[in-house]
């Protein structure tokens, strides 16, 4: 289900983010506009993309989404409507690729969730998904590759 987990220190990331907040059921229909919304900015920018988007969660909760969708780009975007310019923070991670479809995700993130209990290692409170593959040029979810990033407390 999951590469080997490792753990790195990751750069600080400039990005161009909307904020999010869904009940768990909404989420897949807020993700998609909430791209194109991000990309329809980068665009009017001159801006861009420079690597897969992601998905930066602020908090873990049963029952909402709390998040930010994310765009990493090679220069500032000036904010504009829901879309604003950040910075993902330099971080020490756990990281490890999750291949299937989105649905195995949960399962994916208690793997790894197991493995940082068994390292001894203990997780800070946010954490990100990088979508390495585009599912609209791959539809065969069983190729899908997600990256799973889990910062750690040091």
């Amino acid at each position: 289900m999951i590469e080997p987990p490792r753990i790195l220190k990751t750069a600080a990331v400039p990005m161009a983010f909307i904020p999010i907040t869904v009940p768990r059921s909404r989420i897949q229909e807020v993700m998609g506009p909430g791209l194109g919304e991000v990309m329809a900015a980068l665009k009017a920018q001159g801006i861009a993309p420079s690597g897969p988007w992601f998905a930066h969660h602020l908090r873990m909760d049963p029952a909402l989404f709390d998040f930010e969708l994310c765009v990493p780009v090679t220069s500032p975007v000036e904010a504009t409507g829901r879309v604003r310019p950040g910075t993902l923070p330099a971080a020490t991670v756990a990281r490890t690729v999750y291949h299937g479809p989105y649905e195995g995700l949960h399962a994916a993130w208690r793997e790894l969730g197991g493995w940082l209990e068994t390292s001894g290692r203990k997780p800070a409170p946010s954490l990100w998904e990088v979508y390495l593959t585009d599912p609209t040029a791959d539809p065969d979810p069983s190729t899908w590759r997600t990256e799973l990033n889990q910062p750690l407390v040091e």
